[in-house]
């Protein structure tokens, strides 16, 4: 009866070894979407947490300080994050790879630019090689140096834009992936960046002004 048995556990043992090296997700490799999504969305949240420095050292209202507080913990945590996963899969944090090729044959675009606050419907054409959502060199200098009411109504429409931009990224990479901790962080990001695009469209109406338009593709 011992033979059995030892047969029996030794089929058990060496299924739970095939799941360890066969049934857990492989490590995402260097052009692949979790890879280029991880890259990205790290360059993508380190212009929103520098946004948010900048009209937080501007002494805002408090309900801006506050959004911007939550934009600098929450983004900068993620970061680290999409950093970490990189180095546990043994690839480099930078990459030759043009931005959002990971998305490619997959609609991704970075939509149109932001215009100016007064005229919002003549948006630009986007900056080339900036990712979706992303901020000019120009418009950042122009947050830089509005002050008060128009400096908070440049950071919200802004910034708007920017989640619009990383909300679509997060979408992108849902499709594509079903690696476990990177769907769950990018469905995190749908999820709080599309609630906070409604809390910044509500603060600029209270301001009198009005988001650019969308860069989301309607349903």
């Amino acid at each position: 009866m011992r033979k059995p048995v030892l047969i029996i556990c030794g089929v058990l043992v060496l299924a739970v070894a095939a799941f360890f090296l066969f049934g857990r997700d492989s490590t995402p490799g260097d052009t692949s979407p979790e890879a280029g999504f991880a890259r990205d969305m790290a360059t993508h949240h380190a212009q929103a947490v520098d946004m948010a420095f900048i009209v937080r050292d501007k002494g805002p209202a408090r309900e801006i300080r506050s959004l911007a507080f939550d934009i600098i913990n929450t983004q900068a945590n993620q970061r680290g994050m999409f950093q970490g996963w990189l180095q546990q899969w043994g690839l480099s944090q930078a990459t030759d790879e043009r931005p959002m090729a990971w998305m490619s044959g997959h609609g991704h675009g970075a939509g149109p630019a932001a215009a100016p606050a007064a005229t919002p419907a003549a948006a630009p054409a986007a900056t080339p090689g900036l990712m979706p959502g992303m901020a000019s060199a120009d418009e950042l200098t122009k947050l830089k140096q509005a002050q008060g009411t128009q400096a908070e109504v440049l950071f919200l429409q802004l910034m708007i834009r920017h989640h619009e931009g990383g909300v679509q990224m997060a979408e992108g990479l849902l499709k594509l992936s079903t690696r476990s901790e990177v769907v769950s962080m990018a469905q995190k990001i749908v999820d709080g960046q599309s609630g906070e695009i409604k809390l910044m469209t509500e603060l600029l109406q209270q301001r009198g002004a009005k988001p650019y338009p969308s860069i989301l593709k309607s349903p």
